[in-house]
C-alpha cells in the first residue's frame, strides 16, 4: 500500500474495514489494527520503505517494529522504530494501543504536539520519543499511565514547564527531558520518585534552585542538569546520595561551595561536572578518594587554593579540566598525574599557575590528546622527551614565561592539529621538523624572540588554516611554499618582523584567506597582479614596509575588504577610484606615502574616522574634514598673444552669459516646483521622524522577552505600543554583528522610497545611544498581527502559549492568495521602482501576514538597488559579495559562483519559497543533502506523483473523491510555476509577471471548480 496522500479516503476505508472481517484478524483486534493503520496515515516521510509492508497482505502483528501478546492475540504490546527516518504527526489513535508496554520511536523526525491520548495507555512502561521534533507541552496527563518505568524526551522542541505530576509516577526508573526549551523550576515533587535511577535534563532554559527534595532519591545514579539557569546553592544533601555515578551541573548560575567530605559521601563518583558557575572555595582533596573518577570538570568558576597533590590515586582520570580558576599553585601535581594511564583531556589554562615546566610533563600517558596550560606565569623550557606524547592533537602553552629553543623534536608530534607556543620568550630558529606534522590546521609562534629563516618545510603542513609568525626577528624572503598553501583560510601573519624582498606571485593562491598581515617589515617591489585571486580577504595589511608603485587596480576585485592598510610605503601617483567602491570598507589608512590627485568623495571616503591620507603632500579634494587643499586645474604653459588673449576674453565672455541664461530659466522652472518638492520633502521627513531610546524602551517595556517575537541575522524583534497607543514591531539592530548597520542603512533608503500594499511599512527609526553610551539603532514598523508565513507552514516553532494553537494552518485558497501577494511584491521591486530593487533574502520568516492575511514581503537589510542596464543575466548588477548572502536553501546555485546581484536571484527564491508552501517541507532538511534540493524533489515527483509531496494538510481539504481530484490537478499546475522559476540556470526561469498571470488563473480555476462541487 505504502504512503497514501489521500488521507480523507484513508479514514473512509479505516471506517468501512472495521465493519467487515478483516483478512488474517478477528473482530477482538480491529481496534489496534485502526490505531496502527492511523499511525500509518500521519506519517508522509519514509525513506527506508519501513511502513510498505504495513498492509492486508499480512497480519498486523507481523508488520515490522510491532509485537503482539501471546495471552491476547492481536493486542499490540510493542511498537519500536527508531531510527527509520520516519517524518509526520504521531497520531493520537495511538492511544487505542490499551495493551502497549513499549512505544519507541527514538532517532526519527516526527513533529507536531506528542498527543495527550497517550495518557489512556496505562499498561504503557517505556516511552522513549527522543531525538525527533516534537514541540509544544509535556502532556500532564502521563501521570496517569502509573506502570512507566521509563520517560525518554530528549532532543525535542518542547516548550512550558514541566509538569509537577510527573511526581506521582512510582515506579519510574529514567526520566529525560534534555535537550528542549522547557522553562521554570524543576518540580520539588520529582524528589517524590523513590525508585528514579536518572534523571537528565541539561540544555532548557529551567530557573531557580536545584529543589531540596532531589536529595530524597536514594537510588539515583546518573544526575544531569547542565546548561541552564539554576541559581542558589547546591542542596548539600543531595551529595550524601552515595549511590550517584554521575553529576553535571556545570552552565548554571550555581553559588557556593563544594563540600569537603565529597569524595567520600559519594565514593562511586565516575563523573563529576560544576564547570561555569559561581562556586568558590578550594577544590576539595577528598575527591582522590573516588578512586572511580574518569572526568573531573570544574573550570570557569572561582576556585582558589592548591590542586589536590595525589590526583594519581584517580587511575581512571580520562579528563581534568581546571582551567579559568584562581588557582595559585605549581606544577608539582602533574607528577602524579604520571599514573594515570588513561589521561586523555589535561587543562590549567588561566589559573594562576607558577612555577617550572617539570620534565615529568614526557611522562604523562601516551593517550592523552590535548594539553591546555596557557596563560599562567609558567617558567623553564620545553622538554626534550615531549615528543612521547605521540597521540597529541592539541598543545597550547601560549602566553607563559617559557624560554629556551623549541626542541627539535616537537616534530615527532605526528598528530598534532593545533599548536600554540605565542606571547612566551623562545629563541633560536623555528625548527623545520615542525614540516613533519602535516595534520597540523593551527600554527601560533607569534611573539616570541626566534630569529633565522621561515622553514620551507611548512610548505608540507598542507592543512594549515590558521599561521601567526608575527612579531618575532625572522629574516630573509616570504617562502614561495608557504604562498601556495591554499588551505590557509583564517588568517596569515607574518607582521612585525625583518622579512625582505618581494611579496611572491603566489600570493594568488590564498583564494580562501581572510586575513593577510605583512606589516612591519622590509618588503619591497610592487604589489603583484595575482592577489585579484584572493576574494574573499577581509583584511590586507601591507603598512610599514618598502612597497613602490601605484596602488594596483588588482584590489579592485576584492569586495570583501573590510580593513585596507598600506601606509608608510612608497606608494606613488593617484589615488583610485575603485576604493570608494568597495561596499564593505570600514577602515583605509593609505598614510605616509607618496599619492597626488584627487581624493574621491564616496564610500569610506565620507567617514573621516575611518580614512587616513596625512603624509601625502601632493593630495587634494575630498570632504572638508579631511582638511586638504582645493585641487587646481592645470594651467597651460603656454604665452598668449594680444590676439588669442581678446579671442579668449570674448569667447568666455559669450560663455558666460550662456550660462547666466541658462541659471535664469533652470531657477524659474524650479520655482515652479518648489511647492511640490518640498511638499515630497516633508513627507519624507515625517515618515521619518525619529523616535527617542526612551520612548522604545517603555514600549517594549525595557524590551522584555515576553515581548520578543523573532529573531534574525541582525537583530531581535519586540512588540511594543508607543505612546500614542499605536500597536508596533521594533528591530533592535546588533550593532555588534557584521554588516548590522549596513542592514539599517539598506531598509531605510530602500523602504523609505518605496510604496505597496505587499511591502512592509517602516513607521520610525531610532538612531541614538543606550543609557551605556552604546550605540543603538533601531527600525519601527507596522506590527503585523498574524506574525510571519514560516510561523504558519511549520507551526511546530509556534510556543503553546500561541492563541491559536493546534488550530493554526493555512487552506489552499489562502497559501495560493499570499503566494500571488508576494509575487505581486517581488514584480513591483524589480519592475515597478526606478531604479529596480533586489530583496536578496526572500524566506518565509521574511513574510509577515497582516490581519487580514494579506503578506507583506519585509526585511530588506540585504537589498541591492540596481540599474535598468544591469537587470540583465549577462551583466548582473553593480553590485556584487564576495560571500553568498541570505538564506540557505534559497541562494541560487549561480551565487556559488561569484555572480553579482540579479533580478533573477528573487526569481529563484520564490519559487522555491512556492515549493515548500505547498510541500510543508523546508528546504534546508537533512534529505535534500547532499546532491537533492526542493527544486529537483519536486520535479522529479511531477506530475504522477504530485499528490504523494503535497502537505498532508492540505489533503485534509478532501473529503471526497471529486475534491481530491481538483486539489491534485490544483496542485501540479502550482508545482509547474515554483519548478519553472527555480531553474538552475538564470535565463530558464519564469518571468515574474507570467508568474502571476499562471497563479491567478489556477485560483480562479480552483475556485470555480470549488463552487461546481458545493452545488
Amino acid at each position: 500500500m505504502g504512503k497514501q496522500p489521500f488521507l480523507m479516503l484513508n479514514f473512509a476505508l479505516l471506517w468501512w474495514w472495521s465493519s467487515v472481517i478483516i483478512p488474517g484478524a478477528c473482530s477482538q483486534n480491529q481496534t489496534d489494527w485502526l490505531a496502527l493503520a492511523s499511525f500509518r496515515n500521519a506519517i508522509h516521510e519514509d525513506p527506508f520503505g519501513v511502513l510498505s509492508s504495513w498492509n492486508d497482505s499480512t497480519h498486523h502483528c507481523e508488520w515490522p517494529g510491532v509485537l503482539c501478546s501471546k495471552r491476547h492475540p492481536g493486542r499490540v504490546t510493542s511498537l519500536v522504530l527508531r531510527s527509520r527516518g520516519l517524518g509526520g504527526f504521531l497520531s493520537p489513535h495511538i492511544g487505542n494501543l490499551s495493551f502497549l508496554r513499549v512505544m519507541t520511536l527514538q532517532n526519527n523526525s516526527f513533529c507536531g504536539e506528542i498527543p495527550s491520548q497517550i495518557g489512556n495507555l496505562f499498561r504503557l512502561h517505556h516511552l522513549t520519543l527522543s531525538n525527533n521534533s516534537f514541540g509544544g507541552p509535556i502532556p500532564s496527563n502521563l501521570s496517569c499511565c502509573l506502570n512507566l518505568e521509563t520517560v525518554n524526551l530528549i532532543d525535542n522542541q518542547l516548550v512550558q514547564g514541566i509538569p509537577s505530576d510527573l511526581g506521582s509516577l512510582p515506579r519510574l526508573i529514567f526520566l529525560g527531558l534534555s535537550l528542549n526549551n522547557l522553562v521554570g523550576p524543576i518540580p520539588p515533587s520529582i524528589g517524590n520518585l523513590s525508585l528514579l535511577q536518572q534523571l537528565s535534563m541539561e540544555k532548557n532554559m529551567l530557573r531557580g534552585e536545584i529543589p531540596k527534595e532531589l536529595s530524597r532519591l536514594e537510588r539515583l545514579l546518573f544526575l544531569q542538569l547542565a546548561y541552564n539557569k539554576l541559581t542558589g546553592e547546591i542542596p548539600p544533601s543531595i551529595f550524601n546520595i552515595s549511590s550517584t555515578t554521575y553529576f553535571s551541573v556545570s552552565g548554571n548560575q550555581l553559588t557556593g561551595t563544594i563540600p569537603s567530605d565529597i569524595g567520600t559521601t559519594l565514593p562511586s563518583l565516575g563523573d563529576f561536572g560544576a564547570s561555569e558557575n559561581l562556586l568558590t572555595g578550594t577544590i576539595p582533596s577528598s575527591l582522590t578518594n573516588a578512586t572511580s573518577l574518569e572526568i573531573l570538570v570544574l573550570g570557569n568558576n572561582s576556585f582558589h587554593g592548591p590542586i589536590p597533590k595525589n590526583l594519581g590515586r584517580l587511575t581512571s582520570l580520562r579528563m581534568i579540566a581546571l582551567g579559568l580558576n584562581q588557582l595559585q599553585d605549581d606544577l608539582s601535581f602533574i607528577s602524579s598525574l604520571a599514573n594515570c594511564s588513561n589521561l586523555e583531556f589535561f587543562s590549567v589554562r588561566s589559573t594562576l599557575i607558577r612555577g617550572s615546566l617539570p620534565r615529568s610533563i614526557s611522562s604523562l600517558s601516551t593517550s592523552i590528546i590535548k594539553i591546555e596550560m596557557q596563560n599562567n606565569h609558567i617558567q623553564g623550557s620545553i622538554p626534550s622527551t615531549l615528543g612521547n606524547l605521540f597521540n597529541l592533537s592539541l598543545l597550547n602553552l601560549g602566553n607563559n614565561f617559557l624560554t629556551g629553543r623549541i626542541p627539535d623534536s616537537i616534530g615527532a608530534l605526528y598528530s598534532l592539529q593545533a599548536l600554540s607556543l605565542a606571547g612566551n620568550m623562545f629563541t633560536g630558529e623555528i625548527p623545520s621538523s615542525i614540516g613533519n606534522m602535516t595534520l597540523l590546521y593551527i600554527l601560533v609562534l607569534n611573539s616570541n624572540n626566534l630569529q633565522g629563516y621561515i622553514p620551507q618545510s611548512l610548505g608540507n603542513c598542507m592543512q594549515l588554516i590558521g599561521l601567526d609568525l608575527s612579531s618575532n626577528k625572522l629574516i630573509g624572503s616570504v617562502p614561495v611554499e608557504i604562498m601556495g598553501l591554499f588551505s590557509l583560510s583564517i588568517a596569515f601573519s607574518l607582521a612585525h618582523n625583518n622579512l625582505s624582498g618581494s611579496l611572491p606571485l603566489q600570493v594568488g593562491s590564498l583564494k580562501n584567506l581572510a586575513i593577510l598581515d605583512l606589516s612591519y617589515n622590509r618588503l619591497s617591489g610592487s604589489i603583484p597582479t595575482s592577489i585579484s585571486s584572493c576574494l574573499r580577504l577581509e583584511q590586507l595589511h601591507l603598512e610599514a614596509n618598502l612597497f613602490h608603485g601605484q596602488i594596483p587596480g588588482a584590489l579592485r576585485p576584492l569586495r570583501g575588504l573590510d580593513e585596507l592598510d598600506l601606509s608608510n610605503n612608497n606608494f606613488s601617483g593617484p589615488l583610485p577610484n575603485f576604493l570608494a567602491e568597495l561596499p564593505l570598507l570600514k577602515y583605509l589608512n593609505l598614510s605616509f606615502n607618496e599619492l597626488e590627485g584627487q581624493v574621491p568623495e564616496g564610500g569610506v571616503f565620507l567617514n573621516t574616522s575611518a580614512v587616513s591620507v596625512s603624509g601625502n603632500k601632493e593630495l587634494c579634494g575630498g570632504v572638508l574634514e579631511l582638511n586638504l587643499p582645493l585641487c587646481k586645474s592645470l594651467r597651460s604653459k603656454k604665452s598668449f598673444s594680444p590676439k588669442s588673449i581678446v579671442i579668449s576674453i570674448t569667447a568666455g565672455s559669450l560663455v558666460c552669459l550662456a550660462l547666466l541664461l541658462l541659471c535664469v530659466i533652470i531657477f524659474y522652472r524650479k520655482k515652479k516646483q518648489t511647492t511640490t518638492n518640498a511638499s515630497t520633502l516633508l513627507s519624507f521627513e515625517n515618515q521619518f521622524l525619529r523616535i527617542s531610546y526612551e520612548a522604545l524602551l517603555r514600549a517594549t517595556d525595557r524590551f522584555s522577552e515576553t515581548n520578543l517575537i523573532g529573531r534574525g541575522r541582525y537583530g531581535k524583534v519586540y512588540k511594543g505600543i508607543l505612546d500614542s497607543g499605536a500597536p508596533v514591531a521594533v528591530k533592535v539592530l546588533n550593532l555588534m554583528q557584521r554588516g548590522a548597520s549596513r542592514s539599517f542603512v539598506s531598509e531605510c533608503q530602500t523602504l523609505g522610497t518605496i510604496r505597496h500594499r505587499n511591502l512592509v511599512k517602516i513607521l520610525s527609526v531610532c538612531s541614538s545611544v543606550d543609557f551605556h553610551g552604546n550605540d543603538f539603532k533601531a527600525l519601527i514598523y507596522e506590527l503585523m498581527a498574524n506574525e510571519s508565513l514560516g510561523e504558519w507552514l511549520h507551526p511546530r516553532t509556534i510556543g503553546q502559549d500561541d492563541e491559536h494553537g493546534e488550530s493554526r494552518n493555512l487552506r489552499l485558497v489562502q497559501r495560493l492568495s499570499i503566494a500571488i501577494d508576494i509575487a505581486t511584491a517581488i514584480e513591483y521591486l524589480h519592475k515597478g521602482c526606478f531604479p529596480a530593487i533586489i530583496h536578496g533574502d526572500l524566506n518565509p520568516s521574511n513574510v509577515l501576514l497582516d490581519h487580514n492575511m494579506v503578506a507583506r514581503v519585509g526585511d530588506f537589510g540585504l537589498a541591492k538597488v540596481i540599474t535598468t542596464m544591469s537587470m540583465g543575466v549577462q551583466d548582473q548588477g553593480s553590485s556584487t559579495s564576495t560571500a553568498v548572502r541570505g538564506s540557505i536553501g534559497y541562494v541560487p546555485p549561480e551565487y556559488g559562483m561569484g555572480h553579482k546581484v540579479s533580478t533573477p536571484r528573487d526569481v529563484y527564491s520564490y519559487g522555491i519559497l512556492l515549493l515548500e508552501m505547498f510541500t510543508g517541507k523546508r528546504p534546508t532538511e537533512e534529505a535534500f543533502r547532499p546532491n537533492l534540493n526542493l527544486h529537483s524533489f519536486v520535479r522529479a515527483a511531477l506530475p504522477d506523483q504530485a499528490m504523494d509531496i503535497v502537505d498532508l494538510r492540505i489533503w485534509s481539504e478532501a473529503g471526497n473523491r471529486q475534491q481530491e481530484i481538483k486539489i491534485r490537478d490544483c496542485m501540479i499546475s502550482i508545482f509547474e510555476v515554483g519548478v519553472a522559476c527555480s531553474m538552475e540556470s538564470p535565463t530558464d526561469r519564469m518571468d515574474m509577471t507570467v508568474a502571476i498571470r499562471k497563479l491567478y488563473s489556477i485560483k480562479a480555476s480552483y475556485e470555480t471548480k470549488e463552487r461546481r462541487t458545493s452545488m
